[in-house]
């Protein structure tokens, strides 16, 4: 493969790789979104829950109502017929057959606001324990992303620094170097010199006694100082 080609493949890697992060990124954001409109779904349907809840209230009251007043008629019937009253327990008889056929059909409009009410509810805990759990994954996600991004800049820095001591302790190095050669080089300038001038030489010949001002021993000074008798 030349390097032109591995130069291509590196970049379509690392386009794909951008477009990867891009995707992931509008995905938790499409996530959170489809969150938010699942809660609002949720709210409606537990305001219609409540109207069915409340439809079911005022049904079961009207059921009471007809079985109320179907009783009562039941009992005026009975009693116009003890009292011979043969027409007005037929009319109380017809009045009770009206409020039996009202309790039927109330009745089964109760067990349908029943039914409903009963699938809401359930439908409704089901579907908030599915929003829960989908938060509490997203949040998870959440936090591990932040947790990667916060080991990955500590992973950046650390490598850095150590990059930065590394080169740090080379220049270090080639600053001790640098000086013990400059250190050399005033030595040699200073031998040079010396040899140049002759100070070199005279220094031997007074370490010698040959010349003076060279170092003397105590027999020597104390011959000099009786000599001046």
């Amino acid at each position: 493969m030349s390097v032109w080609s591995k130069i291509v493949t590196a970049m379509r890697g690392g386009a794909t790789e951008v477009g990867e992060a891009i995707v992931d990124n509008q995905a938790l954001r499409i996530l959170d979104q489809e969150i938010r409109d699942a809660g609002e779904e949720l709210k409606k349907a537990e305001q219609s829950l409540t109207s069915v809840m409340a439809k079911r209230k005022m049904s079961a009251s009207k059921v009471a109502e007809l079985e109320k007043s179907a009783t009562e008629y039941e009992n005026h019937a009975r009693s116009s017929a003890e009292k011979g009253d043969s027409d007005l327990a037929l009319e109380c008889a017809t009045k009770v057959g009206q409020l039996r056929a009202d309790l039927d059909a109330e009745q089964q409009y109760l067990a349908t606001f029943k039914q409903s009410e009963s699938t809401l509810k359930a439908n409704i805990d089901k579907a908030k324990k599915s929003l829960k759990q989908m938060k509490q994954k997203v949040d998870h996600i959440k936090a591990t992303e932040a947790v990667n991004k916060a080991q990955a800049a500590c992973s950046s820095r650390h490598t850095g620094a150590n990059s930065k001591m590394k080169t740090a302790l080379e220049s270090m190095e080639r600053i001790e170097k640098r000086q013990v050669e400059q250190q050399a080089t005033f030595e040699a300038a200073e031998e040079l010199a010396n040899a140049e001038s002759g100070s070199d030489l005279d220094e031997k010949l007074k370490s010698a006694g040959i010349v003076s001002g060279g170092t003397s021993s105590a027999e020597d000074e104390l011959a000099r100082i009786l000599g001046k008798k």
